[in-house]
């Protein structure tokens, strides 16, 4: 049955691209399509990593390919080509520079356009801006992300927001992408979570509706398809969902006036046609259970609950886009469920695309994937994936790619527009005037006395740094600057430094990197061993920084904290600095110099200089009354 599907299918298509270009069909003309196709649309696929050579074996476990994808494989383009495959997500691993970035999705385009269904393909990436930006930091707009846009809304709106989806949407599309996993519209209530912090907007659901929405507006208004993350919300969680299961204990009232409010106001406006899951359970919203393939009894997750993905956000929210699954890698899925009952979960509760479901990393993951949807569609035959669900799932994502750009440029003509585009002088001035008015005073004004002439810098790593040293001198090269590490650092060490010095600068990052910055799950073990090298655990770090502005501020040195991440941290200070300010990132890179260097550096050398005063407002509430005891007790 399905062969003559297909047959019938090629003979419609070939009618169709009798009336129009080769390569696309008339808008409004959608083909008819195998199931197998159809399952195809409805999964996006990583290639970050691909070996040609079957990966060797050691005994009974398979050596990990580690070998970035940065040019498309004959065999990843026949995949995409043979299977009418319907996206792929590439990660910082796969994007070198603007010209191997623009041919690489050139490549992936023109194999999308060589299947039979002649669909677009999606071409996905995660570029928020901030804490989490795939593309090159040299050779893009990165900014310093959606917190740092929130501490500007009460003096600019939503400025800002604009400007930045303009940007990110204009670089994205040069360079070949045409979906966005941004903006971010999780709304940040838990000071502890992991994972969103300065990703989110703040912690006002209001004031995160409005700046995601007027992103969201500017991205697309560039021909980029925006995703709203992470419905329900991922803003109150203590849990990373790359690492396990969290769960939001609202009740119904709350989650609507707080985790769905965002979501509802950009669906009002018209502007949400995607939504990318999150796999949390909420149990207010969703009790049912299920049993984990260790068979273990749980509470259903978001991306697998019917109630929470149709019942709510199709009928009660009448959100008509796409759904789309966070990476079905992340151990909030992979430990509960086998690949194919992932897919087959996730399907039924109402996705349309499923995100990741498997690894493509040799010649032997592509026959897994041919599976993976002969898997699919045995399901449907017999029942247990609901073919009607599929069908319209389909035609949802049909109509999608319809509203995706056409472009009849050559690859030449792409490399010369992104040339343009990319990290341009107005581009790169905006990105630097929303980090000056960000920065944000907690305490004093973070402007340093005329008096310093020695200043010591303690910071999270050297590059950090060393990036603020080269900012430093821009202004004030008579300064001089010693620097040193917090993981590496002595308590004696630091005591000689800070007598030598005239004031002390201090940096946290908190809470401590996820996998979520470095990329993805393939990123998890390296992170675990980096922290297992770690010298200083997080409470020894604060302990050894509380003890060095101590002893600076009974020395009668100026001290200054900044908090480079969340600035909920600024408490534990608040009386042994003198100063203490908030910057929301803490991003830097190598420039063409080879000297580091970094938007949100500047504008910190800026304002200790002088040069800017600090305007931002903190977006989230930090807790006034442990300032107060902590203040009144001195320490």
């Amino acid at each position: 049955m399905d062969k003559v599907r297909y047959i019938f299918s090629l003979v419609i298509i070939m009618m169709g691209l009798s009336a129009c270009d080769e390569h696309e069909l008339d808008k409004g003309d959608q083909p008819l399509a195998t199931l197998k196709q159809q399952l195809a649309q409805k999964i996006m696929l990583d290639f970050r990593y691909y070996c040609h050579d079957e990966i060797a074996f050691d005994g009974d476990k398979a050596s990990v390919c580690t070998q970035p994808m940065t040019e498309l494989p004959e065999e990843i383009a026949q995949l995409i080509a043979g299977t009418d495959l319907g996206g792929v997500i590439l990660f910082s691993d796969n994007l070198v520079s603007v010209e191997q970035i623009v041919t690489l999705n050139h490549q992936l385009a023109v194999a999308g356009q060589n299947a039979a269904l002649k669909l677009p393909l999606f071409i996905a990436v995660d570029q928020e801006g901030g804490r989490v930006a795939r593309l090159p930091r040299n050779h893009s707009t990165a900014f310093t992300g959606s917190m740092s846009i929130a501490a500007t809304y009460a003096k600019h709106g939503v400025k800002y927001a604009r400007l930045s989806g303009e940007i990110i949407g204009q670089e994205l599309m040069a360079t070949g992408f045409n979906l966005n996993f941004a903006p971010t519209v999780d709304v940040n209530v838990n000071p502890d979570n992991p994972v969103i912090n300065v990703r989110s907007f703040g912690e006002d659901a209001d004031q995160v509706a409005e700046l995601a929405t007027a992103q969201l507006k500017a991205m697309q208004s560039q021909q980029v398809l925006g995703t709203l993350k992470h419905f329900p919300g991922h803003g109150d969680t203590s849990v990373d969902s790359h690492t396990g299961l969290p769960l939001v204990a609202h009740n119904v009232s709350k989650i609507k006036q707080v985790d769905l409010a965002p979501f509802q106001y950009a669906i009002e406006q018209n502007v949400a046609h995607a939504i990318m899951t999150a796999h949390i359970q909420y149990p207010a919203l969703d009790s049912s259970t299920f049993v984990s393939k260790d068979g273990k009894t749980m509470i259903k997750p978001a991306t697998m609950s019917k109630a929470i993905l149709t019942d709510l956000l199709r009928e009660k929210m009448n959100f008509q886009g796409l759904v789309i699954t966070d990476a079905l890698d992340m151990k909030g899925i992979s430990e509960f469920f086998d690949e194919t009952q992932a897919v087959i979960e996730t399907f039924n509760a109402g996705a349309d695309i499923a995100l990741m479901p498997i690894a493509i990393r040799s010649k032997g993951d592509i026959v897994k994937f041919e599976q993976l949807l002969s898997s699919l569609a045995q399901a449907v035959e017999q029942g247990a994936l609901n073919r009607e669900m599929v069908e319209q799932s389909f035609n949802r994502i049909w109509h999608a790619k319809q509203q995706l750009p056409s472009s009849t440029m050559t690859l030449k003509q792409k490399l010369e527009q992104a040339r343009t585009v990319l990290a341009n002088d107005k581009a790169k001035a905006i990105e630097q005037e929303l980090s000056d008015q960000a920065i944000t005073a907690i305490k004093g004004t973070g402007q340093l006395s005329a008096e310093v002439k020695h200043l010591h810098i303690l910071f999270p790593d050297d590059n950090k740094c060393q990036a603020l040293n080269n900012e430093i001198a821009r202004y004030r090269a008579e300064i001089k600057i010693t620097c040193s590490n917090t993981m590496t650092a002595t308590v004696a060490e630091e005591i000689v430094r800070v007598k030598q010095a005239d004031a002390l600068i201090v940096a946290n990052v908190t809470p401590k990197q996820s996998v979520v910055e470095m990329g993805g799950m393939a990123d998890l073990p390296r992170l675990l061993e980096q922290l297992k090298k770690s010298k200083r655990s997080k409470t020894d770090q604060d302990n050894f920084i509380k003890e060095l502005l101590t002893f600076a501020k009974q020395k009668g040195k100026e001290t200054l904290f900044i908090s480079l991440r969340m600035p909920y941290d600024a408490i534990d200070y608040r009386a042994i600095a003198d100063h203490i300010i908030a910057t929301y990132s803490y991003n830097q890179y190598e420039d063409s110099m080879g000297k580091q260097t970094g938007t949100v550096y500047q504008s910190i050398a800026k304002l200790l200089t002088g040069q800017i005063q600090a305007q931002g407002q903190l977006p989230v509430t930090i807790d006034t009354q442990k300032l107060k005891e902590n203040a009144t007790a001195g320490h």
